[in-house]
């Protein structure tokens, strides 16, 4: 089964993509909150994932980033069903999308009793379709992706993901300054799900994240995992979608060394 949720995932994704290739530079945005923004072009590709996974499994739950809040699920209480539900972002990476960076993504998971068993994240401009499923390794466009064997944040290339308006002497620039102070390079690109696939395919050796939610990342932590890296709630405690503040890295020497410079400025 968990074979055939990994199709839908595709198929779903990919669905959302071709939407969002359609919308590219003739968007129209409005906020949600401060730096918060929805455009058609996500309402639209979480309308087409939607219809795609429901009419497949008409009995399963959904739960979208841009679904109302009276058409969400509870997660916990998702979690505590032995109902799958689908944890879908039909678009990561919103304001690199409305200003044209081609940095952004869809991602969908599909979850039973609050593990993940499988998921994908597409990027529609790179054409590039990294998937998962539990217990069967992790891809890109059908090939095996392994993480890097960076053991030490000295040579690590990190990504940080934190809101956009923190104070000054938040934990959230403590713990970037104390991590760009001792690793390789830091970068911030916007997609917390093309991030948690680029420490899979090796492209960076760990990221962090603080301000994401569950669609952000539960086909990504997936990925990253069945590739062979680790993830953690940012204090080192297990990863749980219900508290998705995490760290991720490709190693364990590099991950447990991550996590005390986090520890150590947060």
């Amino acid at each position: 089964m968990n074979c055939s949720y990994r199709e839908v995932c595709e198929a779903a994704a990919r669905a959302g993509g071709e939407v969002l290739r359609g919308w590219l530079g003739r968007i129209r945005a409005r906020e949600k909150g401060r730096n918060d923004l929805v455009t058609e072009a996500d309402v639209e590709s979480q309308q087409v994932i939607q219809r795609l996974v429901l009419t497949r499994f008409p009995e399963h739950l959904f739960l979208g980033e841009e679904s109302t809040d009276e058409g969400r699920p509870d997660l916990r209480q998702a979690f505590e069903s032995d109902t799958p539900v689908w944890i879908v972002d039909p678009l990561d990476g919103t304001t690199n999308f409305v200003h044209g960076l081609p940095a952004f993504s869809v991602s969908v998971a599909v979850s039973q009793r609050g593990r993940t068993v499988a998921g994908v994240v597409y990027d529609p401009i790179a054409d590039e379709c990294f998937s998962a499923t539990a217990g069967g390794g992790a891809f890109l466009n059908g090939e095996a992706i392994r993480v890097s064997d960076c053991r030490s944040l000295d040579q690590a290339l990190v990504a940080a993901s934190f809101s956009a308006h923190v104070e000054r002497d938040s934990p959230e620039i403590r713990r970037f300054v104390e991590v760009m102070m001792r690793c390789q390079a830091i970068r911030r690109f916007g997609s917390a799900a093309l991030n948690l696939c680029y420490v899979a395919a090796g492209r960076l050796d760990g990221y962090w994240a603080t301000s994401v939610k569950a669609w952000d990342v539960a086909a990504g932590c997936l990925i990253l995992a069945e590739a062979g890296g680790q993830v953690t709630h940012i204090d080192g405690r297990p990863f749980s979608l219900l508290d998705p503040r995490f760290a991720s890295s490709a190693t364990e020497s590099l991950h447990g060394e991550l996590v005390e410079v986090l520890k150590a400025a947060g």
